[in-house]
C-alpha cells in the first residue's frame, strides 16, 4: 500500500472549484454561507462520474454561520442533493477553517474510515450578525414579565442611550480576548518587530492587486464558477480588483489600527469578503474505479502555535515544522501561498523565515532557511486583493496552489495561513502530472 506523512494510504485532490469572492459592501450581501457552499459545490459535483450520493461524508468549515444554518455542512450536503444517508460536519479553527477541513477529510481517508469526501470552506462576512448588549438583553427579559400597564411603563422609563449600543459581530471576532489586540494591531507589532515600512506593505498590495488582474486576463482562474443571485445578476469574478491602485493612492489612506501613526490600512489589509471553495479528496481506489484525473496529491500538512499577539508569523512555524519532516528545503518548493490577511504580515513571514535569530531562538533551527522568492509567492494576487471570506481562504488557497503547480508543471507546493489566537497551517501539495 502507498504511503504518505499521513500515516495511511495516499491522499488525492481530484477537483475543486469556488465562488467569486464578492467584496462586502456595508450591508448583507446577496449570498448566506449556505447559499455560497451550494453555488460552488453544485458545478463541482455536476461533473464528476459519480452521484452525489457517493460521498462517504461533507466536511465544511465556517466561522460564522447564520442562524438558519446550524451545522451548515449538513444543511448544504442536503442541498447539493448528497441525500439523508451522508453525513456532513462543520469545523471552525478561525482563518484556517477551510484548510482543516480538507485535513479532517484527508485523515479520514489516509486512515481507511473514508474514500471519498467533499471538503471546503465558506463564510458571508457581510452577514456577520449585529448584536444587542447584555444591558439591552437584560431589559428585554424584564419587559417580558412586565404585564399591567404600569409595570411596562415603569420599565420603558428605565431605557437609556446604552441600552442601544450594538455590537458589531464581525470586529469583536477579530480581536483576540487573550491579549486584548484586533488582527491588524497584532500585524502592526510584527512589522515594527521586522522593519516592514508603510512603503513596503503598500507596494506589497499593489502587487496583488496586478497579479490578480493578470491572472483574469490571462484566464487563470478557471476553479471560479460563476454564479447569479436572486434578481438574476451575474457574478464572473472576485470584485475585489482594484486594477488602478498605486503606491501613491494607497499612501494617503489613514492607519486603521493604530492611530495615528500606525502603517496597516483598508489598502494594505486583506477585504472583508462573501465566498466559498471545495475540493473533492479520493483514495486511490476510488481513482480507480470513477477513473478520476487527480489535480494532485496532499503529501503532509502541519499545525503550529505561538503567542497570539504574534499570530501573523504563524506559517513560518507550520511550515518550518513541515519542511523538517518531509526533509525538504526552501528549494525544493516550487510554489508558494501565503494567506494574505495583512501586507505587513506575509512581508513579516518572509522576513523571518530567512532570520537567523528568528530561526533558532523561535523555531530551534541551527540556520536559517533561504529566501521565499517573491515570483514564486501568490503569484496570483491574494487577499488583498480579492479577498479573504475567513471560512473559505484555507480550501482556496491549497486548490489554486494545486492549479498553478499544473499550470507550470512544476511538483511542489506549500499553502500556509496565520490564524486569529496564535496558529499557523500548512499544506504540502504534489502535481501529479
Amino acid at each position: 500500500m502507498s504511503k504518505s506523512n499521513l500515516k495511511g494510504r495516499m491522499v488525492y485532490l481530484v477537483d475543486g472549484s469556488r465562488t467569486p469572492f464578492l467584496k462586502a459592501q456595508g450591508k448583507p450581501g446577496p449570498f448566506r454561507a449556505s447559499d455560497l457552499a451550494v453555488a460552488a459545490g453544485r458545478p463541482l459535483l455536476t461533473r464528476q462520474p459519480f452521484e452525489p450520493d457517493a460521498l462517504d461524508e461533507v466536511i465544511l468549515g465556517c466561522v460564522s454561520s447564520g442562524p438558519d444554518e446550524a451545522n451548515i455542512a449538513r444543511i448544504t450536503a442536503l442541498r447539493l442533493g448528497c441525500g439523508h444517508k451522508v453525513p456532513a460536519w462543520t469545523v471552525h479553527r478561525n482563518c484556517a477553517s477551510g484548510m482543516q477541513a480538507v485535513d479532517s477529510a484527508a485523515l479520514n481517508i489516509a486512515t481507511g474510515r473514508a474514500d471519498l469526501i467533499l471538503a471546503g470552506g465558506t463564510e458571508a462576512m457581510s452577514h456577520h450578525p449585529v448584536l444587542l448588549n447584555n444591558t439591552m438583553i437584560a431589559w428585554l427579559g424584564d419587559w417580558s414579565r412586565a404585564k399591567t400597564l404600569s409595570q411596562r411603563a415603569s420599565q420603558l422609563a428605565k431605557l437609556r442611550p446604552g441600552h442601544f449600543q450594538i455590537i458589531i459581530a464581525l470586529l469583536r471576532g477579530l480581536s483576540d480576548p487573550i491579549v486584548g489586540l484586533s488582527m491588524g494591531q497584532t500585524a502592526e507589532i510584527i512589522a515594527h518587530r521586522f522593519g516592514i515600512s508603510r512603503e513596503m506593505m503598500d507596494q506589497f498590495a499593489v502587487s496583488s492587486h496586478q497579479r490578480l488582474g493578470n491572472a483574469i486576463k490571462q484566464g487563470w482562474l478557471d476553479e471560479v464558477e460563476a454564479i447569479f443571485d436572486s434578481n438574476g445578476k451575474l457574478y464572473e469574478e472576485d470584485d475585489g480588483l482594484r486594477a488602478d491602485s498605486s503606491v501613491e493612492k494607497l499612501a494617503k489612506l489613514k492607519p486603521v489600527f493604530d492611530r495615528p501613526t500606525g502603517m496597516v490600512t483598508a489598502g494594505n489589509s486583506a477585504q472583508v469578503t462573501d465566498g466559498a471553495a471545495w475540493l473533492l479528496l479520493a483514495s486511490a481506489p476510488m481513482v480507480k474505479k470513477y477513473k478520476l484525473q487527480p489535480l494532485g496529491r496532499l503529501v503532509d500538512s502541519q499545525w503550529s502555535a505561538l503567542d497570539p499577539a504574534q499570530m501573523g508569523l504563524g506559517p513560518v512555524h507550520a511550515m518550518s515544522a513541515l519542511l523538517q519532516r518531509n526533509q525538504m528545503s526552501s528549494e525544493d518548493i516550487d510554489y508558494w501561498e501565503i494567506n494574505e490577511a495583512f501586507a505587513a504580515q506575509v512581508l513579516a513571514c518572509q522576513a523571518a523565515w530567512q532570520d537567523k535569530d528568528y530561526c533558532r531562538e523561535e523555531l530551534g533551527l541551527k540556520k536559517a532557511y533561504s529566501p521565499i522568492p517573491s515570483e514564486t509567492l501568490n503569484v496570483d494576487g491574494g487577499g488583498v486583493s480579492l479577498g479573504h471570506p475567513v471560512g473559505a481562504s484555507g480550501t482556496r488557497i491549497l486548490l489554486h496552489l494545486l492549479k498553478t503547480l499544473q499550470r507550470n508543471n512544476k511538483k511542489h507546493g506549500v499553502a500556509s495561513l496565520c490564524i486569529g489566537g496564535g496558529q499557523g497551517g500548512a499544506m504540502l501539495l504534489e502535481n501529479l502530472s
